[in-house]
């Protein structure tokens, strides 16, 4: 029985999984397919890292313009948060970064409007 040569798909499959390896490999299959999986299991992990990173770099940008001392002394990042969902504005950290970076004088707008409220809020309850 005569050798039955393989069409063009499996060759158009083996050299797009042989385009995640090195040159020096590129031939072994079997490491191929290794480092396949590899680098498929290190972008999922490293997709949810990403998320978590630009979450951690939002949160420190805020708490930096909130602590600069317009606002006031003893207010902090997690008393901002906080004060925002008191009032119900649906502010996300992204947005507040995005604010904190490009005008710094209309977060601490937010941010005084806030406390003056809170402020108001107190003396009308009887609490001051």
């Amino acid at each position: 029985m005569t050798r039955i040569s393989r069409g063009y798909i499996a060759r158009r499959r083996r050299r797009k999984t042989s385009l995640v390896v090195s040159s020096s490999g590129a031939s072994l299959s079997k490491l191929i397919t290794q480092q396949e999986i590899k680098a498929l299991a290190s972008s999922d992990r490293d997709r949810d890292r990403q998320k978590r990173d630009f979450r951690c770099l939002w949160i420190t940008r805020i708490n930096s313009v909130i602590r600069e001392g317009w606002v006031s002394y003893s207010y902090s990042y997690s008393k901002f948060i906080h004060d925002l969902y008191k009032r119900q504005l649906l502010l996300n950290r992204k947005i507040l970064a995005q604010i904190a970076i490009a005008n710094k004088n209309f977060l601490y707008l937010i941010s005084n409007q806030i406390l003056k409220s809170e402020v108001n809020w107190k003396e009308s309850a009887g609490v001051i």
